[in-house]
């Protein structure tokens, strides 16, 4: 066994795709999601495709700070150790104005994404010091740079906040034998991209054009940001897929070279 890793909300998406791209480098993953059911797909697809020896499951929702300490002792008791943790689980709505939100997805989107996080990061730095190592990072998204987008509002702020609390975090853990750090990966197309334009499907094909030159699919990502987690020794670091670079590569070559990252 390589590295023994945990990743909150793994049954699907980038998490999904993150915990592949671990299990085909011989680590042994935690599945994590909201229901068994979910778990136990995840579980059985990726242990069809690499080791069954290294992948489990358990179902957790983020949300419930005694499910999330389960999801500790049970990888824990699993692996003996655990050396990185990922805080990947988060949900967002449909794109639309901020006071036409209901309270209901105010508080679904606030407590997964903030609370949820900040009950990964208790939970896996209070057993990572006590076991004397390890790496927590924190999954970052749209928001987290401070750019505004119209019916971004309430995901956007989530995800604010995420990269505040990733930066003061490396300075508490720094001088410890934990290391924390972010994850960018970018614009990747998945269902949560496509689930904000419900309602809106014009509004979708017509920002198609611009999302498959910018956008990745999960599984391309995924390998990349990977090999930089395993790599990674340094405290405060945040994961990129994307650079400078990359993105104007794209768009020179978006001409000459059509993509489509909704089939």
């Amino acid at each position: 066994m390589n590295k023994s890793v945990v990743i909150t909300g793994s049954t699907r998406g980038i998490g999904y795709s993150l915990a592949a791209a671990f299990l085909e480098r011989d680590c042994a993953v935690m599945i994590s999601g909201r229901t068994a059911a979910a778990v136990n797909e995840a579980v059985s697809k990726l242990g069809k495709r690499y080791s069954k020896d290294l992948t489990y499951g358990c179902a957790c929702d983020v949300t419930d700070f005694i499910q999330v300490q389960k999801l500790w002792e049970m990888a824990q008791a699993q692996f003996g150790r655990i050396d990185i943790w990922i805080n990947n689980a988060g949900t967002a709505v449909p794109m639309m104005k901020f006071w036409e939100i209901t309270p209901k997805q105010y508080d679904e989107v606030v407590v997964t994404n903030i609370i949820g996080t900040m009950y990964g990061i208790k939970v896996a730095l209070t057993g990572m010091l006590a076991q004397g190592e390890g790496a927590l990072y924190n999954l970052e998204g749209f928001g987290a740079k401070g750019r505004g987008m119209l019916g971004m509002t309430l995901y956007g702020s989530t995800k604010a906040s995420v990269h505040f609390i990733d930066r003061s975090l490396a300075m508490e853990i720094e001088g410890t034998p934990v290391i924390t750090g972010a994850v960018a990966p970018g614009m990747v197309i998945t269902d949560m991209i496509t689930r904000q334009f419900i309602g809106r499907e014009a509004e979708l094909e017509k920002s198609k054009r611009i999302l498959n030159i910018i956008g990745e699919r999960a599984e391309t990502v995924a390998p990349v940001l990977v090999e930089k987690i395993l790599k990674n020794k340094k405290n405060g670091v945040t994961i990129t897929y994307s650079s400078s670079i990359r993105m104007m590569s794209k768009f020179l070559t978006a001409p000459f070279k059509k993509r489509d990252l909704f089939s």
